[in-house]
């Protein structure tokens, strides 16, 4: 069912399921959360869950619906003030802030479907990288701001610089995940920093005084 199809009640209540099963998986992961724990946790029917999504399939791919709209758009609205410089370190810090916050648990969750999902199905693995590709084009536009700005180099190849921003962003959250430790977030974001700032634009120099 679309949700053009539903009441508002209905948007609501499908709303309250997918933010449980989204939690619920990304605590125990897509083969370890059942239907029946979805429906346990949101105190919902099984037919409930069959009429908003079908079967399991269609709920995970709300899931990854939910989760990108999430992670991506928090990112996108972040990544549109970038200006500058110190505009690009405030959305690092805020990335750190925000794993320091969850106590380094949980990474990414788009880079959490992805490593589970992308070589079992191929309906997903599109939609995951559907979402990569959107964070990409996110970063992409900050990038491109500073090179607008003269901060980056009229000729940074900034498709790869992109990607290698991103890599970052994943390694960085994995590392942390896994060493509950967001110090290794901030080591992969400011490495990624150096990185773009080795393509900055050079400041002219000053003429001297006679």
């Amino acid at each position: 069912m679309t949700a053009p199809s539903m009441t508002e009640q209905g948007r609501a209540t499908r709303g309250r399921i997918v933010a449980a099963a989204a939690a619920l998986i990304g605590e125990h992961g897509v083969s370890g959360t059942s239907l029946d724990d979805i429906r346990a946790a949101t105190n919902s029917s099984k037919s409930q869950l069959y009429h908003y999504f079908g079967d399991k399939h269609g709920l995970v791919q709300a899931v990854i619906d939910h989760q990108s709209a999430v992670v991506v758009g928090a990112h996108a609205e972040l990544l549109e003030a970038v200006q500058d410089w110190r505009d690009l370190e405030r959305w690092v810090d805020s990335m750190v802030a925000a794993v320091e916050q969850q106590g380094a648990r949980g990474g990414c969750p788009i880079g959490t479907l992805a490593a589970a999902l992308a070589d079992t199905d191929e309906r997903f693995r599109t939609a995951l990288n559907d979402a990569f590709e959107s964070w990409r084009a996110a970063i992409g536009g900050a990038l491109a701001r500073l090179r607008q700005n003269h901060l980056l180099a009229a000729d940074a190849d900034l498709e790869t610089l992109t990607t290698t921003t991103l890599a970052a962003i994943q390694g960085g959250l994995l590392l942390a995940k896994t060493s509950r430790d967001s110090a290794q977030l901030r080591a992969a974001l400011e490495g990624a920093i150096a990185q773009l700032r080795a393509h900055g634009v050079p400041d002219k120099p000053r003429p001297r005084r006679r």
